[in-house]
């Protein structure tokens, strides 16, 4: 009877032993994750900084200048438009909302802006097997050797012209700005990645930084 007592003590607090860490492994975080991807983003946003900055923009001192974006479309052309005025700004243009207010009309136009994806395996690629009664099951990825490129392409032209007559200003492009993202695998557990979308991809000391005392803005408006 004393054994059969120290073990019925005993039992409980085995498995409440037991039981710890299973609760602490079953617990998790909910996080929100956005339809597209911040490296995505980076590149349709990288390669249109690159294209902007080659525009070679004149204007007469003082102009009042009027963007007309009719002619952009697809995704991010928002933040092009947005750049180009933000170049106009930096080379003493000042921005009018409507064409009638204007005295030069900016026209951009957009061939591409998008992401093209280039992979090289060499290996054993993943293989879907149809189970009956149980959907399929992959089988995972085996790379001696893989490559996997994105690479951010806009390619833009810009034309101004006088919004009273119409007259031509000036005609640029096509111009062309690209971005990249590239993973590589070798022999199966070795990986790493280079981009050109980020300062310093390498150092991932500025990650999660919540200030930005101290840095200095590319450009300052003068008094």
């Amino acid at each position: 009877m004393p054994m059969y007592c120290s073990l019925s003590i005993r039992l409980p607090v085995l498995a409440a032993a037991l039981a710890l860490p299973a609760l602490v492994a079953c617990s998790e975080m909910r996080v929100s994750e956005p339809g597209r991807t911040a490296a995505e983003q980076l590149l349709f946003s990288s390669a249109v900084d690159r294209v902007c900055d080659s525009l070679a923009i004149q204007l007469p001192e003082n102009a009042k200048v009027f963007v007309d974006s009719s002619y952009v479309e697809g995704t991010d052309s928002k933040y092009l438009v947005a750049s180009l005025r933000d170049r106009i700004l930096r080379h003493g243009g000042r921005l009018v909302d409507a064409r009638g207010d204007a005295d030069v009309v900016f026209e951009p136009r957009i061939g591409a802006l998008s992401v093209d994806r280039k992979k090289t395996l060499v290996g054993i690629p993943s293989i879907p097997i149809p189970i009956p009664l149980a959907g399929e099951l992959n089988i995972p990825e085996l790379a001696l050797f893989k490559r996997d490129r994105q690479q951010g392409v806009v390619k833009l032209a810009l034309i101004s012209y006088d919004a009273e007559t119409g007259a031509l200003r000036s005609s640029q492009g096509p111009l062309y700005g690209f971005s990249q993202r590239t993973d590589w695998v070798a022999l199966l557990f070795v990986g790493w990645e280079d981009n050109d979308l980020m300062p310093e991809p390498q150092n991932d000391d500025w990650v999660g930084e919540s200030t930005f005392d101290g840095i200095l803005p590319d450009y300052e408006a003068g008094p």
